[in-house]
């Protein structure tokens, strides 16, 4: 009975390692990529279209390129073409992840087919724009690009980042549901194994008048490190999980959807500077993509930064203080790691920052000074909104990294923890059933 009842828990303990193996090759190798994967494409798509709109914006006078501002149109093409390259990447990256799932694999054949279009699009408006009087198409056809690019690409690209993340969290619940029962298992089958080798203990000393049996107390001492190590195997996975997935994955996706949505913002002013037709539309998505970052209920362009310092002084006052709302939220909400609380301050001081940059662009264009509002707006220059929005981009990079950085930590503590723990727990077990069969050795010879 004993050597059945170590042999299960051995069993259990095989399938307990390879079972957590497997898991944390999916998360490391696919779960947690694919997902990153969706959010830079997402964050790519936004930045190529800002970057089209600085393009026709700094490119002059069309066909003469008289007025041009070199700096910004130079660095915007550079931008653009980097950012392509990330969608193309993006999107063979997903396509390959999402073989065997069909509605991901249809979105990634749709989103395919639409940026081929929103290219052509986009290069056709470049293309009018290097043609004497080509500046009203190019913008017609950027306009239809960008309609493309909200309607049905955005959506699109926000789809994947929710299925593909749905993912890791299923993979997460099920293995964490693994581990309960598995944890319970474990505990019936050691409380077993631990009890029947005391009752022997027991036994041997009324049947043969042995106080007690050495090699049997060692075989004891071994199973009670084998049950002790097969639990911490169970447990201390259980953590690593919950800490990859919910402490540090959780906000990596909260603060990657934040910077997509920073950049469509940050585009929605250049759009805002080159088609004067929609100016009031793009005034309303940058406000909404605001709230979206940063809620703040009854909050209007003029009423917004006030009662961002506000709300935002209250938080700092007391941190359970919920007077807004949104992926800054989210991401305050589920502060875990040393630095990162300062970090994701940082980034919310940073962004306000840039929202009055916002409201003095606003002014500038209202004051009939277009040219300055635009060398304000996307220039390079050490005190622009474009460089306020550069240090607001590296704050939330800084607070992003402190979480990926501990989700890798858990994945390689999670390895480490089956790689340690298992075999001692095996060892324990095979050294406990040796010394049990060499302590009755002994005793059942004297029934020959």
């Amino acid at each position: 009975m004993c050597l059945l009842l170590g042999a299960a828990l051995l069993a259990l303990l095989a399938v307990t390692a390879t079972g957590l193996s497997t898991t944390w090759d999916a998360i490391q190798h696919r779960d947690a990529p694919r997902t990153v994967a969706a959010t830079q494409l997402n964050l790519a798509l936004n930045d190529m279209d800002a970057q089209a709109a600085n393009i026709l914006v700094t490119s002059g006078d069309s066909g003469t390129g008289k007025g041009r501002l070199e700096e910004s149109y130079t660095n915007a093409n550079r931008i653009y073409k980097d950012a392509q390259e990330t969608i193309s990447r993006s999107l063979r990256t997903l396509g390959a992840a999402s073989e065997g799932d069909k509605g991901t694999e249809d979105t990634v054949v749709a989103l395919t087919d639409d940026f081929a279009q929103y290219q052509e699009l986009v290069g056709r408006a470049l293309e009018n724009d290097e043609h004497v009087g080509g500046k009203d198409p190019a913008r017609a056809d950027y306009r239809r690009a960008t309609d493309l690019l909200s309607d049905r690409l955005l959506p699109q690209a926000r789809t994947l980042v929710d299925a593909n993340n749905a993912v890791y969290e299923s993979q997460y619940t099920s293995a964490r549901s693994d581990l309960t029962v598995q944890l319970v298992a474990e505990a019936v089958l050691g409380g077993l194994l631990l009890a029947a080798l005391v009752a022997l203990q027991l036994h041997l000393a009324r049947r043969f008048g042995r106080v007690l049996n050495p090699a049997l107390l060692a075989a004891t001492l071994c199973a009670l490190v084998a049950v002790a190590c097969a639990g911490q195997l169970l447990t201390a996975s259980g953590d690593q999980l919950t800490i990859a997935r919910h402490d540090s994955f959780d906000s990596v996706v909260a603060l990657s959807r934040s910077k997509a949505i920073g950049y469509d913002a940050n585009a929605d002013e250049s759009r805002f500077l080159l088609d004067e037709t929609r100016r009031d539309t793009y005034e309303k998505s940058f406000l909404d993509k605001s709230q979206e970052l940063y809620g703040i209920a009854g909050a209007s362009p003029s009423t917004y930064d006030t009662q961002l310092a506000e709300t935002w002084a209250a938080y700092q006052h007391d941190h359970a203080n919920e007077q807004f709302t949104g992926e800054y939220r989210r991401e305050l909400d589920n502060v875990t790691f040393p630095g990162e609380r300062e970090a994701a301050e940082k980034t919310v001081e940073a962004y306000a920052v840039y929202q009055k940059d916002d409201r003095t662009f606003r002014q500038l264009i209202t004051e009939g000074k277009l040219q300055e509002a635009t060398v304000f707006c996307i220039g390079w220059g050490s005190n622009t909104s474009n460089a306020h929005f550069g240090e607001w981009m590296k704050t939330l990079d800084q607070v992003t990294a402190i979480n990926a950085t501990h989700h890798d930590q858990a994945i390689t503590t999670g390895r480490h923890t089956i790689g340690t723990q298992t075999p001692i727990a095996a060892g324990a077990l095979l050294l406990a059933a040796l010394l049990l069969v060499l302590g009755l050795r002994p005793r059942l010879a004297e029934y020959r």
